[in-house]
């Protein structure tokens, strides 16, 4: 813990000079230019993916022979301090994106809990944290962005324009309509610190039961409730997480070297950051998965320089054992049971919340478990391919391992019980990861009717893998 004073945004540089970004929009001009011409020069009927160095999708992924280098497409254009918003590159990672908005005392709306989750992904996909239950998900803080299109296009998409069907369709369309280049999203002001209490529950009925009020109050105990989230460490053990912002701290924690962010969940009932640290208090450890690679072992830890404590890191090696399977092998050859990866994120209303997590415990025995409560920011809203009840609160539940399995269980058996317990409870799931769904009961969860109009719209040739065949098929 560090003694600190009361002062501006901890950890934040100097904000951006005109100057920069009016070179940076004449660059991001002539890179549309660029990649519109390679898009067009790529041979029809073959799949195409974009090049990107980095992933936080836990699927699959066709290995296309065409990628397009979206490499020019990384940075922020611009900040509007006085309407707080920001002009931004779709593959700038949340990091850069963060780095560059605390400067101005701001930052999105909702920043993903890992540091290269990109903006546009989010977008496309589902981003979520700890204000989400009254700020939504990312896609719901953009204001336009320009979108290439499957069929080549480069359109500016508004929720008012001619094309506002694709800006409500875009959400949890994965790239299979086309992939955002800019982004123009809300900001919101930050001040230096974030001070956390932790409130422990004896039970999932009683933490739900917290939660509601706690999101319909915004408050705790008379003090903002800026963030909320909670962890399950057992079906008795679990613990409310409740952030606000402040002006001064007495001291900060800092969990990103030998400090383990999720353990101190359990042994403090307070705590101070600054507001960058408690972005990515969940990244050095990549939650608790880092157990895994056995840097939480404190003599292990100290050998590894800080840099390495991140979220890529442990991403890179899960990817070199998609490709090798070494450790699949290997556990086999010891003779242990055959393992089914359960990588997931759902959304449940909170009524059934306790309902799922008995029911996840009973099947999987994974802990800890992640609780983040969500809500729909405006009511009026319709986002096509991925619709909640505005009116209701839910619980985004993330629960990320392996499960043995069981004589006569193969692999997918758990993840497909996840994806049915889910639909009983009138929830959904995220599909960055594997899933199982039959292809009828994929397309009634998501709006196949919408997604079939939008397909014909703006990829009709099909360039863009459909996304059944992305995110179901291609596993």
């Amino acid at each position: 813990m560090l003694p600190v004073e009361e002062g501006a945004v901890a950890g934040a540089g100097a904000p951006v000079r005109d100057d920069e970004q009016t070179a940076r929009r004449a660059g991001y001009d002539d890179a549309v230019v660029r990649l519109r011409t390679q898009y067009e020069a790529l041979p029809p009927g073959q799949p195409v993916r974009l090049a990107k160095r980095t992933s936080n999708l836990f699927r699959h992924r066709t290995q296309a022979a065409h990628r397009l280098d979206v490499s020019r497409f990384s940075g922020v254009l611009s900040i509007d301090p006085v309407a707080r918003t920001a002009d931004v590159l779709g593959m700038t990672t949340y990091e850069d994106l963060v780095d560059a908005t605390l400067p101005y005392g701001l930052m999105p709306l909702v920043v993903p809990q890992l540091k290269t989750i990109t903006l546009g992904g989010a977008v496309t996909g589902l981003g979520i944290e700890a204000t989400s239950y009254r700020n939504g998900t990312p896609h719901e803080s953009v204001l336009d962005m320009d979108v290439l299109t499957g069929d080549g296009r480069v359109l500016t998409v508004t929720p008012d324009g001619e094309h506002r069907d694709l800006f409500f369709g875009f959400a949890n369309s994965y790239g299979t309509l086309g992939y955002a280049l800019r982004l123009r999203i809300e900001l919101e002001p930050v001040r230096p610190y974030v001070r956390v209490r932790h409130i422990r529950v004896d039970s999932a009925d009683e933490l739900a039961d917290r939660l509601l009020r706690v999101c319909r109050d915004r408050e705790l105990d008379g003090a903002p409730a800026d963030f909320v989230d909670a962890t399950m460490f057992s079906p008795h053990e679990l613990v409310l997480s409740v952030g606000s912002f402040v002006d001064a701290a007495p001291y900060i924690s800092d969990y990103t070297g030998m400090g383990i962010y999720y353990r101190s969940v359990r042994q403090r009932s307070a705590d101070y950051l600054t507001v960058r640290d408690y972005l990515w208090r969940w990244d050095t450890d990549w939650f608790w998965c880092s157990r895994a690679f056995g840097v939480q072992v404190p003599w292990v830890r100290r050998l590894i320089p800080k840099r390495y404590l991140r979220s890529d890191s442990y991403w890179r090696v899960i990817a070199l054992e998609h490709r090798y399977g070494a450790w699949t092998r290997l556990s086999a050859l010891r003779g242990l049971p055959a393992e089914e990866r359960v990588v997931q994120d759902v959304e449940v209303p909170v009524q059934h919340a306790a309902e799922f997590l008995a029911w996840l415990h009973a099947d999987t025995r994974i802990a800890p478990v992640w609780l983040c409560p969500l809500q729909q920011r405006d009511p009026e809203r319709r986002w096509d391919l991925y619709e909640l009840d505005p009116d209701t609160l839910y619980v985004n539940i993330g629960f990320w391992s392996t499960v043995p399995l069981r004589a006569g269980e193969s692999d997918g058996t758990h993840n497909r019980r996840v994806e049915q317990e889910v639909a009983r409870l009138g929830g959904r799931k995220s599909l960055y990861s594997t899933s199982f769904y039959p292809e009828p009961e994929f397309w009634a969860t998501y709006n196949g009717a919408a997604y079939d109009r939008l397909k014909q719209r703006y990829d009709p040739a099909g360039r863009l893998l459909d996304l059944y065949g992305k995110t179901v098929r291609s596993r």
